[in-house]
C-alpha cells in the first residue's frame, strides 16, 4: 500500500460522523462508513504538502454486536491520494489504508518509502527467465543461476552455491554480474519484499528448457532453497 500511495500521513481524528442510508451505499457487511475530519500531525509523503486539516471517508470493522468503533481522538496513519479540485480532501487508496498509528508502523512506512524513492531501488519482479546449473570439479560442488524478469528490464539474478562440507549459500545480484560478497536480502527490506512476494511457488517450465536430468532436479532444489530462505511473503492484501 505504501508503494502505491502518493500521500502518507499521520493524523489525529477530530470528528467522526457515522454515515447511514444512501451515504453508506455499498458498505460491506460487518463494516461501518465514517466521514472523518482530522488534523495532520506528520506528513511522510506528499508532493505539495497537505493542509493542516483534512477530510476523508473510511469503512471500518464493527464489533461482534455490529457496533462501530469510537474514532474521535484516535491517531491513524493514512495511505491515500489527493482529490483533484478539492483542497483538504483525500481518498484512501484501499479499504485497509487507514492504519493505527504507532511509532513502529510509522517507522516501517518511512523505511519502505525511503528505500523505494532512493536511486537504484529494486524493481518489481514480473517473471522468471532462464535457469542454469553447472556441476563443480568436486563431488557435491555446483552453482545454479536463475535470471529474473523485471518491470523495467533491469537485470536481477539468483545464485546458489554448494560446496562439499558446507551449508548451501545463495545470493541475489542487482546487475549483470554476481558479486562474490553478495548475500540474501535482509527481511523487511524492499528487495526482500520484491522477491518474497514476487517469485512464483514453482519455476515455470520454459525457464528450464536448457536443463535436463540431474541438472533439472538440482535447479528445482536450489530454487526451493531460495524460497525457504526468503520465508513467506506475509502480504494479506494488494491494497
Amino acid at each position: 500500500m505504501a508503494l502505491a500511495a502518493p500521500v502518507a500521513a499521520g493524523v489525529e481524528i477530530r470528528r467522526a460522523t457515522l454515515l447511514k442510508g444512501k451515504d453508506a451505499a455499498g458498505v460491506a457487511r460487518g463494516r461501518a462508513r465514517f466521514y472523518i475530519e482530522a488534523d495532520v500531525k506528520s506528513l511522510i509523503r506528499g508532493t505539495g504538502g497537505l493542509p493542516a486539516k483534512i477530510t476523508y471517508l473510511v469503512d471500518v470493522p464493527t464489533d461482534s454486536a455490529n457496533r462501530p468503533p469510537k474514532l474521535r481522538k484516535a491517531r491513524m496513519l493514512l495511505l491515500a491520494s489527493q482529490v483533484a479540485g478539492r483542497p483538504g480532501e483525500i481518498r484512501l487508496i484501499g479499504p485497509r489504508a487507514q492504519l493505527p498509528w504507532t511509532p513502529e508502523n510509522e517507522a516501517r512506512i518511512r523505511a519502505i518509502l525511503t528505500e523505494a524513492l532512493a536511486g537504484g531501488a529494486p524493481p518489481r519482479i514480473s517473471g522468471i527467465g532462464n535457469a542454469f546449473h553447472v556441476p563443480g570439479s568436486l563431488p557435491g560442488e555446483s552453482e545454479t543461476q536463475i535470471f529474473l524478469k523485471t518491470d523495467d528490464g533491469r537485470p536481477i539474478s539468483l545464485a546458489i552455491l554448494r560446496r562439499p562440507g558446507e551449508q548451501p549459500r545463495w545470493a541475489v545480484a542487482l546487475g549483470e554480474m554476481v558479486d562474490n560478497s553478495a548475500e540474501p536480502p535482509r527481511p523487511e527490506t524492499l528487495l526482500w519484499y520484491r522477491l518474497a512476494c514476487g517469485l512464483p511457488a514453482n519455476l515455470p517450465e520454459n525457464s528450464l528448457a536448457e536443463a535436463a536430468g540431474a541438472d533439472l532436479d538440482a535447479i528445482r532444489a536450489d530454487y526451493r532453497l531460495v524460497l525457504a530462505g526468503l520465508g513467506p511473503c506475509g502480504r494479506t492484501t494488494e491494497r
